[in-house]
Formats: structure tokens, sequence, C-alpha cells
């Protein structure tokens, strides 16, 4: 999700249902803590029912302090929002195309890390599937998380409208992706025309699910390549199976993984703490017993800690195998957290 990280199947794993609830949290390994913090910290995670870790960055001495304190260690990797240098120089062909014909490659939309590139294209899906095997073949990694593994916003989530001085009440072209000619050509070839000669695209049904699909075959190949290291895959996702495809272009309760992390970040749509368990009771009910549900929550979104358990009874009574926090986890978090340990 564009503020979320400013601000912000089948692998071969077998996917348990349990009633044990299973807590993560989202974190970029601080290099600068020592080993006696790492231990400290790690701990008091554990001991407060959280069981994994997605980390933003490498760090072996993270990871392994980590899984010493009977944590799980994922990696947390971007995957279609990428905006390295080297790539960018190399491969600007790569990145996906505005339907008013602009790169984000050149001109990403919105902030200038938005550098999204074309999931229809076979060089990006050979690249990224290199990306997750590199990470995996590491033995003190774990697990792959998927994050930005969607197009770009063509609606924002209403909270963040005034931040970039725009009303979206519409897709307007600058944020309507890809229309480069690979998937010109793709989508042409089965439906007969070209979908820049749509006279409404937003409103066509068979331009979105060449989107949806498009998305779901890089998932499910990525999906292939953690099952070779019998790793588990996982995802963060937009809030509900309705707003992830209407704005993301996302079809996640579609996707080969071990379990999905819905960002049900309710201050970002404006909504009460009470929408949480609407939005997880609709993830279960299209998931229909795929994999788990863990619930993302936004800690600044919350005004308090009560609210804060809330939040957290409100998604496991609706169906969530527990939380994933986004957020600084302090003794207070954690305090909350311990209260709906079950192992």
């Amino acid at each position: 999700m564009l503020a979320s990280k400013t601000i912000l199947a089948d692998s071969g794993v077998k996917s348990e249902k349990t009633d044990v609830q299973k807590h993560w949290i989202w974190e970029n390994p601080n290099n600068n803590e020592d080993d006696e913090t790492l231990k400290k910290k790690y701990g008091s995670f554990y001991d407060s029912g959280v069981r994994g870790m997605f980390f933003e960055n490498d760090s072996e001495r993270h990871y392994r302090a980590a899984k010493k304190a009977g944590l799980e260690a994922h990696r947390w990797m971007w995957t279609m929002n990428r905006g390295e240098r080297e790539l960018l120089e190399s491969h600007p062909e790569w990145y996906a195309i505005s339907r008013d014909g602009k790169s984000c490659a050149t001109n990403p939309p919105y902030v200038n890390y938005y550098r999204w590139l074309c999931p229809s294209k076979h060089e990006v899906q050979e690249y990224l599937k290199k990306q997750v095997a590199v990470i995996l073949e590491k033995d003190y990694i774990d697990g792959i998380h998927l994050d930005y593994i969607r197009y770009c916003d063509v609606i924002l989530p209403v909270n963040l409208w005034e931040n970039y001085k725009i009303e979206q009440t519409k897709e307007l072209p600058e944020y309507d992706f890809c229309y480069c000619e690979t998937c010109r050509k793709s989508y042409k070839a089965k439906h007969k025309i070209d979908p820049l000669e749509i006279e409404f695209p937003d409103q066509s049904l068979s331009w979105r699910k060449y989107r949806y699909d498009r998305i779901t075959n890089v998932v499910n190949q990525l999906a292939e390549v953690a099952k070779q290291f019998k790793k588990p895959i996982t995802a963060a996702v937009f809030p509900t199976p309705e707003v992830a495809r209407r704005i993301v272009r996302q079809d996640w309760t579609n996707w080969n993984l071990n379990a999905v992390c819905p960002m049900i970040y309710h201050g970002f749509y404006k909504e009460q703490v009470s929408w949480i368990g609407d939005a997880v009771d609709e993830g279960i009910r299209f998931l229909c017993g795929k994999f788990p549900l863990y619930a993302g929550l936004f800690i600044p979104d919350f005004k308090s800690m009560d609210e804060l358990e809330e939040g957290i009874k409100t998604a496991i009574a609706n169906g969530a195998s527990g939380v994933s926090l986004f957020g600084r986890v302090d003794e207070k978090v954690l305090g909350v957290l311990k209260k709906f340990r079950t192992a």
C-alpha cells in the first residue's frame, strides 16, 4: 500500500488449520541493535504470542536471533514495484505504461518510488523468479512474503486523496496501467480489440480480468519457486477481495499461497475499528478455507490500546488466524497482543 511503507496454497508446505492464534510483525531490521537487544526483543515478541517476522531486508543476524527465540523469519520482498537504479537503467522497457502513454520508469505516479514493472512480460516474470530463488536458498530464511504484488493504485484509499490533492471518483488515465505493447497485443489476440480503443476501459470486464490474471500468473509462478525450496509463500494484499480487485487489480483469493495478510488499515478508508471484522469476514468467505488469513493492522490508526484490543478481537472473532502488525511495536502493544496468546 502506498502510505503504509512511507509513514507504508500449494507451495509444498502444508497449511494447517488450527485454533492456535499466530501473530506476525512487519519490520525492517535495525543493524545497530546488538545481540543482547535482539535476544530480548525477539524473546518478548514470542512471549506475547508473535510467531513470525516479515523482515523487509536481509540481515542474517536478525533472522537467526528471531529463529532462536522461536519465531519464523520470512523475507518481505517488494515485488512489482521495483525502482533499483540498475534495473531502471538496464531495462526501462520492463516498466508499466499508463493509459496516457507514460512509463513508470520515467514518470512514476504519485511518488518517486512508484516504479511498477509490467507483469505481462516474460522477462519480468523470470527476473522475479530469480529474485525469490536467491532469497530462499539461504538457510536462515524460512519463507518469502510478497508485497506490492499488484498494479499501481488506479484509485487511492479515500483518506489519501487530500495528501495528493486529487479526487479519484473515477479511474484517471495517468493512474491506469498497463497499456504497453505486450499487454495490448496479448489482450487483442484474445478479444479482438486494442485496450486503447475501448470507449470506457474502466467498465470493461474482460480488460479488468486480463489484468487480474497477469498478477495471479506472477504469484503462482513464484509459488512454484517456493515449492521447490519447500518453503512457504505469503503476501501482503489490499484489505478485501472486492477492494483489491477494484483499485489495484489484485485477485488474491485465487492465488496459490500458504497464507495472506490483508492490510486492513481502517484509517486509510475512513472506517471505524468495527470494519476490521467486516473485512476479515469477507476475505474468509471468499477464501473458502484455501489458506489462513492474518489481519494486517496499522498501529498508528488506533487511538488507544483499548482500540487496538478491539481491533484484534473483532479480527479473530470473524475468522482471522491472527494479526500482523505494522508500526512501532512497544511494550504496550505487546501487552495487548499477549491477551490473545493461545499457546
